[in-house]
């Protein structure tokens, strides 16, 4: 028979594990988030007054296949373009994805959004064409839920093809934390 301690350490090992029923497990026990259902996930074009600072919020996200992905300027003059060789830029999206470049979007006007509809599973970078050099840059993972987990991607930044301003390199978000997190706030 069990004794009223018993079943209450027993209890409270259940209701301790319950929350993480909701996030599969990686290997080294990080929890991970499963993208939630989306229509649409809003990524904003950001810059202070003087536009001395300017940033994608949030940086990285979690997205399903399939779900759209609207860019917003909602200060400045801003982009949102593919790192590929048709932007004249290394490739940093999964092999078979359609890269994009949105053209200048001006915050206030009415062409002030662009969107896409990424299908194939992975790490897709973009950046701000007049802001790359100041770190302007993002990053999406396209992922359901099921089969491997996206990897970080290895880029040969040594490589001149490859290359990319110190401030762009540095300011992407983890693929990692972007699984454990959803969305990365991006920064000011």
């Amino acid at each position: 028979m069990l004794s009223r301690r018993g079943f209450l350490v027993r209890a409270g090992w259940v209701v301790a594990g319950v929350p993480l029923l909701r996030y599969p497990l990686t290997q080294g026990g990080t929890p991970l988030r499963t993208p939630a259902p989306a229509e649409c996930v809003e990524v904003h074009m950001r810059s202070d007054p003087d536009g001395s600072r300017v940033w994608f919020d949030p940086s990285g996200v979690l997205v399903r296949p399939g779900v759209m992905v609207r860019w917003t300027a909602l200060e400045g003059v801003h982009t949102t373009t593919a790192y590929h060789p048709r932007n004249d830029r290394p490739l940093r999206l999964p092999v078979g994805a359609d890269p994009w470049d949105s053209g200048f979007l001006v915050a206030g006007r009415g062409d002030a959004s662009f969107e896409i509809r990424p299908s194939v599973k992975g790490v897709y970078d973009f950046f701000c064409r007049p802001h790359e050099a100041f770190g302007m840059v993002g990053r999406l993972v396209v992922w359901d839920g099921e089969g491997s987990l996206p990897a970080e991607p290895e880029y040969p930044y040594e490589a001149p093809s490859g290359a990319l301003p110190a401030a762009a390199r540095d300011a992407f978000p983890t693929v990692a934390a972007i699984l454990r997190h959803g969305r990365i706030r991006g920064t000011v």
